[in-house]
């Protein structure tokens, strides 16, 4: 009986680990995972840089999902978004194709990291236009890259210490907004912060170009209420989006007109936002190999 029932266990850890990494990775997922991870050679990231920890744990869906709605407060950041990145069109590719950079930034080779940002970069220049304000945007402004970066790393790692299985100690979450500076320099951010200290003056730095415009406050909706999920899922991402708001600052949330309840939050969000993330983590740890029965 025991083994009948850690087998079905285990086919369904195998279920829903392959769902979420076919969502997350896109069909190209086990090729790329193949081709990040086992090509040889010299990486930007040791095995105990602290931007593997936090990039290879369940917290980043929380993350992600913040760093989004963040990032939308920013208007010419956001009129970029809603004019050129299809996020309404084709919400799974835009994931797959983030989730893969930074995959491979985090864990392949120097020569492949550097190849993805030189890729992002070129798309980066392209991306032109003028917001509904009448105010022109380019996407590889590094006043503009800095943003988005600042408001992704901000959201990763108060995800992690808030959900991560390992939180980092404080010269861990230097170490991991510096090994992100890495990766922003790469592509095209100028003097991006290598301390959480430098992160959070940066951010407050932004705080007077940033506001909700209608174009972030649609997003937030598609976002929150309007998912591109099966009605399967619906329930596991609502805890995930509520904790995505919890995370923000008091004043982002305030701008994008989303409620939020101290009381709330304590009780009844965080709680289940690290039930929904302790499931995706034991969904998607690698199998363990199974071990030969004892002889006598």
């Amino acid at each position: 009986m025991r083994e009948l029932i850690g087998s079905g266990a285990a086919g369904l850890r195998r279920q829903l680990g392959n769902g979420l990494f076919a969502r997350v990775a896109g069909p190209d997922g086990p090729r790329n995972r193949e081709r990040i991870h086992h090509t040889p050679g010299p990486r930007w990231f040791g095995p105990e840089r602290p931007v593997r920890r936090v990039h290879g744990d369940a917290s980043m869906f929380i993350g992600g999902l913040s760093a989004l709605l963040l990032q939308s407060l920013h208007p010419l950041a956001m009129a970029a978004v809603a004019a050129h990145s299809g996020y309404r069109g084709d919400p799974w590719g835009r994931l797959q194709r983030t989730s893969t950079f930074l995959a491979v930034t985090t864990y392949g080779t120097a020569a492949h990291a550097q190849e993805a940002c030189e890729q992002v970069r070129a798309v980066h220049e392209r991306v032109r236009g003028v917001t509904p304000e009448g105010e022109a945007y380019h996407a590889a402004d590094p006043r503009l890259l800095g943003w988005v970066h600042a408001a992704e790393v901000d959201s990763f790692l108060r995800a992690h210490q808030r959900y991560g299985a390992r939180p980092l100690s404080a010269s861990g979450c230097d170490g991991y907004v510096a090994d992100t500076a890495r990766v922003a320099a790469a592509l095209g951010v100028t003097d991006p912060p290598t301390t959480r200290a430098e992160l959070a003056r940066v951010l407050d730095g932004y705080r007077p170009q940033l506001r909700a415009s209608a174009q972030a406050r649609q997003a937030a909706r598609f976002l929150l209420l309007d998912p591109p999920v099966p009605l399967a899922a619906r329930l596991p991402y609502g805890v995930l989006a509520a904790n995505a708001v919890s995370l923000l600052p008091s004043w982002a949330a305030r701008e994008l007109r989303l409620p939020r309840l101290p009381v709330v939050d304590e009780w009844c969000v965080r709680p289940l936002g690290s039930a929904v993330t302790s499931a995706v983590r034991w969904a998607m740890a690698p199998a363990r190999p199974a071990t030969a029965p004892a002889t006598g």
